[in-house]
């Protein structure tokens, strides 16, 4: 081999070398857009990731309000129909309160009536029908009698006007009911005027 042949060869080996380096420059610079690229697409990830994760709390938070918001509307409207019911149950009080003269007067006609008298029977019947007829029409809004003689006494439904000794009741028991009492659909309209053994 000749040196000019040799000079070829160095210069073929130095275009080789020269192109050895720019293809591994490119490929470094390659390497480093690749990782600048990668770079990216992590921080754009874990940008994505955190508004996904913000976004499914956004979400998670109003499912709970709108549940809450249910319950809430659901309590409101059970609420509602109870006071309605209330309502309408003890509406009547007042006029129950107004009507309890009218049965004690009805009563007392009754009771102070002679029956033997033949002029007193047939106006003692008309009573006693509408008295029976008044009742039963007053009972039908839940009106009803609380006349507890001979039981015990209980504060919630009686008023003890006085207390005696009886060797024939027992003791807090009622002996004699002075005043029936009423009740309105549970509720106490007027309590039993009561004479309570001691």
């Amino acid at each position: 081999m000749s040196n000019e042949e040799n000079k070829v060869t160095e210069e073929e080996l130095d275009q080789i070398i020269e192109e050895a380096e720019k293809v591994e420059a490119a490929a470094q610079e390659a390497e480093a857009e690749l990782e600048e690229i990668g770079d990216e697409k992590d921080a754009k990830i874990a940008q994505l990731e955190a508004a996904l994760l913000s976004s499914e709390t956004k979400v998670k938070d109003q499912q709970d309000a709108v549940l809450r918001s249910k319950a809430e509307v659901e309590n409101m409207r059970r609420r509602t129909e109870q006071e309605i019911d209330k309502a309408r149950k003890y509406a009547l009080n007042k006029f129950a309160e107004e009507l309890l003269p009218v049965i004690d007067n009805l009563e007392r006609a009754i009771q102070a009536a002679d029956a033997e008298h033949e002029v007193v029977k047939p106006i003692l019947e008309g009573v006693e029908l509408t008295h029976k007829t008044f009742v039963d029409a007053v009972s039908k809004f839940g009106l009803k009698e609380i006349n507890p003689e001979g039981e015990a006494f209980n504060p919630e439904f009686h008023q003890a006007m006085s207390i005696q000794e009886s060797p024939d009741h027992e003791s807090n028991t009622v002996m004699f009911v002075m005043q029936k009492g009423y009740e309105l659909n549970g509720r106490v309209v007027r309590p039993a005027m009561v004479m309570v053994a001691k």
